[in-house]
């Protein structure tokens, strides 16, 4: 074959596309027993259930934008995830009215006074930690309710051992607005996000539960080119450490009621709730079925072995990572891309882009 695409998620499938529309061979990997990566979308109860997490579709990319509508019919969903600390809830991310229910204020002039009030009772110059860093930014009350016990569940450590870098900003909006993404665009595909990845990946032969790293050097003696979008570190046998990332649990349920939570996303910020959130799937698309599907959402400590998530993108693996880099760029006939492949968090629409670019900037030799 020309290609080798080593993943079927966004990035491999687009890198596919392209390149089988310029005229080469490709062949697809998937080491799972299905293709779309984590944006994979499995039909239950009539309900598209993100088997990974919510995805939600969000963009200013024009051409990226149009160029996922040749592939898939996106719907008007409108990302508005609520917190529930200790059953009060509150609007996310913070604006006006998470602002009037914290604190009862009405215009945003109250609003920004007791912010900057709250700001200025614990300001550190240089913060020196997360805790430190978040207080700067949104104060006590906010920190408190709807960051502290949210971040430690998801990090599994205390605030004031985190590194203050992980939030350098924190959305604050004096405007009554609960629309979590500055975005053009955005939305969730009509029928799933696995249909789509379909369509993406139509005509290009996709071999599941077929694990490259098992033959990694047959396998690329058989390709012109290698694009490989697994985990970095796990390419090169973990010869120089194992890089860390976070891992998310599942627990998937359905239930005979026609609507649980009243809303995709709810956030659990109370550090007493195991769980960071609840997804309930068919309000991403607007759905009417007697019955619905919910999925709670634990944040534990990856294994090797298991589905690495989110890079732990700290002093220490950043480091690791570039250790890593240095051993790929000596990989004449590979690309590493991906969240996996390049050890960063990565929209869906970025890796898209990235996707793009890499392909139009390849030669098969």
């Amino acid at each position: 074959m020309d290609v080798l695409v080593v993943g079927s998620g966004l990035f491999g499938a687009v890198f596919a596309r392209e390149m089988t529309d310029r005229g080469y061979s490709c062949l697809v990997l998937e080491k799972r027993d299905h293709l779309g990566g984590n944006v994979y979308t499995q039909e239950i109860e009539g309900i598209q259930v993100h088997r990974y997490g919510a995805h939600i579709f969000h963009t200013n990319d024009e051409e990226v934008w149009q160029y996922l509508n040749r592939f898939a019919r996106f719907n008007r969903y409108t990302n508005s995830p609520v917190a529930n600390y200790q059953g009060e809830i509150y609007p996310l991310p913070f604006n006006m009215n998470t602002f009037n229910k914290m604190w009862g204020v009405v215009t945003p002039a109250q609003a920004e006074a007791e912010l900057e009030r709250q700001r200025a009772a614990r300001f550190v110059e240089h913060p020196a930690n997360l805790e430190e860093q978040a207080i700067n930014l949104v104060g006590v009350d906010i920190y408190e309710k709807l960051v502290k016990g949210y971040t430690e569940k998801q990090w599994g450590r205390p605030c004031d051992q985190l590194p203050a870098f992980i939030i350098r900003r924190l959305p604050v909006r004096l405007t009554y607005d609960n629309n979590y993404f500055n975005a053009l665009y955005q939305g969730i595909p009509m029928g799933g996000y696995t249909k789509m990845m379909e369509r993406l990946l139509e005509g290009i032969p996709v071999q599941l539960n077929t694990d490259y790293l098992q033959d990694r050097d047959g396998w690329n003696r058989q390709a012109r080119l290698v694009v490989y979008t697994g985990a970095i570190d796990a390419y090169f046998g973990y010869c120089l450490g194992t890089l860390e990332y976070r891992e998310v649990r599942f627990e998937t349920q359905v239930l005979d009621l026609p609507n649980y939570q009243g809303n995709a996303v709810v956030n659990y910020t109370d550090r007493e709730t195991p769980y960071t959130r609840i997804i309930e799937h068919k309000h991403f698309e607007f759905g009417t079925q007697p019955k619905t599907v919910i999925s709670r959402e634990y944040s534990v400590e990856w294994k090797p072995g298991h589905e690495p998530y989110y890079p732990v993108n700290d002093e220490k693996n950043t480091c690791l990572y570039h250790q890593y880099q240095a051993l790929a760029k000596q990989e004449k006939q590979v690309i590493f891309g991906g969240r996996l492949g390049e050890y960063r968090y990565y929209d869906m629409d970025q890796v898209v882009a990235a996707a793009l670019a890499a392909a139009r900037s390849s030669t098969v030799e």
